[in-house]
């Protein structure tokens, strides 16, 4: 009698990549619409063109590469890219920026070194770095959140500004434009203010930058909805998330007039987006439970560093990638120890 044998694996995986993406862009969603809500339609351009281009350039470098296109297009990596790199982006950003953000990710920071599953670096962070350290003028275009000042320009004059470069006559780009929450503590700070005096402005809810606020409790939403779906590790949220309200704890007690507290830079910029969506990508972080916990603690200080004495008002990317570097070395020395010895 003949008998059909099929190679291993003869079990079905829990979970496969396609479906832990679809789970991720799910719960980025709340975020997704909050940001909308409170920056405008600049924020849903800035990720459809990302994930556009972030799908066109994935297919061409697998057809360069020989490589079967729908199953590794299909697995929907490209498009999570694209939206993480979109919602990073200021709100009246060209068109051209994160069309050329997203391919420099997965050209250079993806395929370049094998594609999915080979790459040292988070490639939308790759992405992002690029454009904030080629274009710092047109990556700082954010405008003022829903019930501050004007609020933000209207649809048809954001996509008037972002595909044409162009606002109405009469309008400078200076006067629909402003400084993150973040960027105006550093600059004011630096001008001998008091933290009180600054979060006086109307720039300034009661925990952290008005909007800015609420989108970062929606991202901590939808990260505890992917750790109960565990479809990412605790650790590294709670270690990226402890590290930073640690070292603004310690900073904060020492001189409350000049440093901001805890809550303050948890709600603050893209620290919870990077907690749960940026800082947990499989193929970059570390990979054993202690390394984790390592790895996270290291991006959660260095994102307050640069926060506080950087060049840049948030760290987020930065950290990110430099622990990226670490995580192999991590690795290394937190092995689990082997069963027996």
């Amino acid at each position: 009698m003949r008998f059909n044998v099929f190679t291993p694996p003869h079990l079905r995986p829990p979970a496969s990549v396609s479906a832990m993406m679809r789970e991720v862009l799910l719960a980025l969603v709340p975020g997704i619409a909050a940001a909308a809500g409170f920056f405008g339609i600049g924020v849903l351009v800035n990720i459809l063109v990302a994930t556009v281009v972030a799908v066109g350039a994935e297919v061409v470098m697998l057809r360069l590469r020989a490589r079967p296109v729908s199953v590794f297009i299909n697995d929907y990596s490209a498009v999570v890219t694209g939206v993480l790199l979109g919602i990073a982006l200021p709100p009246l950003a060209p068109w051209w920026l994160p069309a050329l953000g997203s391919a420099f990710a997965i050209v250079f920071g993806k395929h370049l070194y094998g594609g999915l599953g080979y790459n040292p670096f988070n490639p939308a962070m790759v992405g992002y770095v690029v454009l904030l350290i080629s274009f710092p003028r047109e990556m700082t275009l954010w405008l003022p959140p829903a019930g501050v000042g004007d609020g933000p320009v209207g649809a048809g004059e954001a996509l008037t500004r972002i595909f044409t470069g162009s606002l109405p006559p009469g309008t400078e780009l200076d006067a629909v434009s402003m400084a993150t929450p973040l960027d105006t503590i550093k600059t004011q700070l630096g001008m001998a203010r008091t933290l009180g005096e600054i979060q006086a402005g109307p720039l300034f809810g009661a925990i952290a930058g008005r909007g800015w606020q609420w989108i970062n409790m929606l991202f901590l939403l939808g990260g505890a909805w992917l750790i109960y779906r565990r479809v990412i590790d605790w650790r590294i949220p709670a270690g990226v998330l402890g590290a930073l309200a640690a070292m603004a704890l310690v900073f904060w007690a020492a001189d409350p007039d000049l440093r901001p507290g805890p809550v303050f830079h948890l709600f603050s910029g893209a620290a919870m987006l990077g907690a749960f969506f940026i800082a947990t990508d499989p193929v970059s972080a570390a990979t054993t439970p202690r390394g984790r916990l390592v790895y996270a603690a290291g991006i959660g200080v260095l994102v307050y560093v640069i926060r506080t004495w950087g060049g840049y008002p948030d760290g987020v990317a930065f950290a990110v990638l430099l622990m990226n570097m670490a995580a192999p070395l991590i690795d290394t020395y937190t092995k689990p120890r082997v069963f027996g010895q």
